[in-house]
């Protein structure tokens, strides 16, 4: 019999015809999920468990599967080191990981014994290793990447429809939502609002998602896939990480079918690019550098920032934000359990970075309040990416950022009482202030790099430096 976790629920992960699925209600009673998070949960596992051959178990907690005396089990890696230490508990045969575009013996392969690796050189071995885009050995369009093409800011009408693939809610969702009310009734507490379920939970859900997101709204990905506008939560983004992370598709075939969607004149080839990138690029990169860093990686704060963020980001209360652009993104969080990366890294995230709020809290917060959200897929983007807090084991700088950025990739600014381009005073944004903040308060962590030359230099000319200094210390709203 195989052992099958929450994450493996597409039929790429099946070993055996016989199948033990748990169902863990009380992981909901230790960290305050989603409410949305914590019905795909339920419903995905649910709605797998109606194929022949799966018996649910329904038990308090994983290591009950012990008691249940049952012959000896499999399982397929899984994708956490708490799993993975179940499974070892448990006595559970594990065999070689699914449910990635590469597997462990392939990035032994690529990474060898360097220090330190690169995003970029990985992506390519992925590419030419699949043969993804690739015509003769070489690069489709004669370029590995066409990032620098993809940073078009919103447009004045929006995108328009088509909006993405939504599901429609059965009697399977009435039932686990009268479950999780009653969870709620018993003092366990939820992130963010319910429903409706907006993303794919089922393996016919995720192939029409995936198929509606081809057909309709691939093309304009690439050139708006850093714009943000606040009408449109989705803009022309996939949504399909959710069915990814719960093993419903496999990225191979997720690459495969934007590819044919280029091949086939239907997309462009820098949405098409950049969208593969993500998928079997960094999807991959991140959850191999999670069992390369370590278990301690979490704890990891390079820059002392020991902060703690306010209760009202991590209960995703807007009401007494004033920056509009944190205001907008907590909003699309409570409502969607979900943001796209822009909003995550230069919004939430940068905002964090500038702030100095404790790497390991928002780890946590970013796993639990985000649908999308793993043990393996947030270290590496918020301890490593967002906030530097890994000195540099996974990106080169900070991703820091003024109000300038935010003003050119969104249209937050233009409703906003703060003024992108003020340092100082009543109406200067507290993103622009909090850049400059930031790199004094770390310049001599920060100043020898030499991709912040530029910031460093900018510092070096300011005349209000230390009246930024006294604001900043002071600053009480966001």
């Amino acid at each position: 019999m195989q052992l099958l976790f929450a994450d493996q629920l597409g039929p790429h992960f099946a070993l055996e015809d016989e199948i033990l699925l748990p169902e863990v209600v009380d992981q909901f009673r230790k960290r305050s999920y989603h409410r949305q998070k914590a019905h795909l949960i339920l419903y995905a596992i649910r709605a797998r468990a109606r194929d022949a051959g799966v018996r649910l178990v329904q038990l308090d907690s994983y290591r009950n599967i012990a008691d249940l005396n049952l012959d000896q089990l499999t399982a397929v890696h899984p994708s956490s080191r708490e799993m993975l230490a179940l499974t070892d508990f448990l006595g559970v045969a594990v065999r070689e990981e699914r449910g990635f575009a590469s597997t462990f013996a392939d990035f032994a392969a690529f990474a060898g014994d360097k220090a330190r690796t690169r995003l970029e050189d990985f992506y390519r071995q992925q590419r030419a290793r699949l043969n993804l885009l690739m015509h003769s050995g070489s690069p489709i369009g004669g370029r590995w990447n066409f990032d620098s093409e993809n940073r078009l800011g919103p447009t004045k009408d929006g995108l328009g429809p088509p909006g993405p693939w939504l599901p429609v809610e059965d009697d399977l969702d009435a039932e686990v939502r009268a479950d999780l009310n009653r969870l709620a009734a018993d003092g366990v507490k939820f992130l963010g609002s319910d429903g409706p379920r907006k993303f794919a939970a089922t393996r016919e859900e995720a192939l029409a998602a995936l198929k509606h997101f081809i057909d309709y709204r691939l093309d304009l990905f690439g050139p708006y896939e850093d714009a943000v506008d606040e009408r449109d939560w989705a803009m022309s983004h996939s949504l399909l990480s959710v069915p990814m992370n719960l093993g419903l598709l496999d990225p191979i075939e997720v690459s495969r079918a934007a590819e044919q969607a280029f091949l086939d004149g239907n997309a462009r080839i820098e949405s098409v690019e950049g969208f593969i990138r993500q998928v079997i690029g960094w999807r991959d990169y991140v959850w191999h550098l999670y069992w390369r860093f370590g278990p301690d990686y979490t704890e990891q704060n390079a820059l002392q920032a020991l902060a703690d963020p306010p209760q009202v980001l991590l209960d995703l209360d807007s009401a007494s934000i004033e920056a509009r652009c944190l205001s907008k993104t907590l909003d699309a969080v409570s409502e969607n359990g979900w943001a796209h990366h822009i909003q995550r890294l230069m919004i939430l995230g940068n905002i964090a970075l500038q702030r100095g709020w404790n790497p390991a809290v928002m780890n946590d917060w970013f796993i639990d309040a985000f649908v999308d959200g793993t043990p393996w897929v947030m270290p590496a983007n918020v301890i490593g990416m967002s906030l530097y807090a890994d000195g540099g084991k996974m990106s080169t700088k900070p991703y820091a950022a003024g109000g300038s950025y935010i003003n050119r990739m969104t249209n937050h600014c233009g409703s906003c009482k703060f003024d992108p381009k003020k340092r100082t005073g009543e109406d200067a944004c507290p993103i622009t202030a909090g850049y400059w903040a930031f790199l004094d308060r770390n310049r001599d962590r920060l100043a020898g790099n030499f991709r912040m030359r530029n910031g460093y230099a900018g510092l070096a000319r300011l005349r209000d430096l230390e009246e930024i200094r006294i604001q900043e210390n002071s600053r009480k709203r966001l």
